[in-house]
């Protein structure tokens, strides 16, 4: 196989490293044609030892994922990759401060303290692996396994909403809607899994359209955020959802954390009108 595109990748942890690896494999994976270059530091917990890692980094800028909690540490490997020009990504902190957020506690800012590898850690990582598998329609036919499947237009966030509900436990996919394609027929029939239609207000759509063009560079005067174009399929949208009578949630001005958090209801209605069509 021919790779087109290779590029550095640093894993910094300041134990084992598994975490990074898991992550960066399965981002990779999502790609085709590409070829990453690991470059793996661990048990790096002193300004000597990360000294050593700027320097090699200094000498084959890329990507830089980390696991580090002293701050001294984490605030230095920041300063010097921006200083270089290789982006930064800490990991575990979305999941430590959305906890900070909702228990109302500060971190311990345990060294490794993200290594507790019990059965419930495994299990969240073969849900955060199948969801990512089974993003933007990837292999369909295995979606009777998801907990739930979302489909919707272009840019309704379906993807950050099924990654954040794969960090919570659930087998989570998504399917687009694409004019003039057929939707999976495993979403059809009595074997079908949960499917949730993602709606969405025209006028927002076309706002993060545009905005998503303009971040490519790529002139926003096109049928993708095209106001006509865009209101027709919602509308063609709309009317799959009804049609399957699927559950919906209009995610024009919600946050990922709260549609997530309104599927997981959904989820769980579900879970209970099963039990009770099974006599359980």
């Amino acid at each position: 196989m021919t790779y087109e595109t290779y590029f550095n990748v640093h894993l910094v942890s300041d134990s084992t490293g598994e975490t990074l690896n898991a992550v960066m494999r399965a981002a990779c994976a999502q790609f085709d044609l590409i070829a990453p270059l690991e470059h793996n530091y661990y048990l790096v917990r002193s300004p000597k030892q990360l000294d050593r890692v700027l320097r090699e980094i200094e000498a084959a800028p890329g990507v830089v994922l980390y696991t580090i909690s002293d701050e001294a540490l984490r605030d230095r490997l920041e300063e010097r990759c921006k200083e270089v020009g290789s982006p930064t990504l800490a990991v575990i902190d979305p999941a430590v401060n959305m906890l900070s957020r909702y228990l109302g506690l500060k971190s311990a800012h345990k060294v490794a303290g993200q290594y507790a590898l019990d059965a419930e850690y495994f299990a969240r990582m073969e849900t955060i692996n199948f969801t990512l598998q089974h993003d933007d329609g990837q292999h369909t036919e295995d979606l009777r396994e998801a907990d739930v499947v979302l489909v919707g237009v272009s840019r309704t966030s379906k993807t950050p909403t099924c990654v954040y509900l794969g960090n919570r436990g659930v087998k989570a996919a998504n399917v687009p809607l694409v004019p003039g394609v057929e939707i999976p027929e495993v979403l059809v029939g009595p074997k079908a899994p949960l499917v949730v239609g993602l709606k969405i207000s025209p006028d927002r759509l076309v706002q993060i359209r545009r905005h998503r063009l303009l971040s490519l560079n790529e002139s926003a005067d096109t049928a993708y955020a095209d106001e006509e174009t865009v209101r027709q399929e919602i509308i063609e949208a709309n009317r799959l959802y009804a049609r399957m009578k699927w559950p919906t949630i209009d995610v024009s001005r919600r946050s990922v954390e709260e549609t997530a958090a309104a599927i997981l209801n959904i989820i769980q209605e579900h879970a209970e009108l099963n039990n009770e069509e099974n006599g359980a």
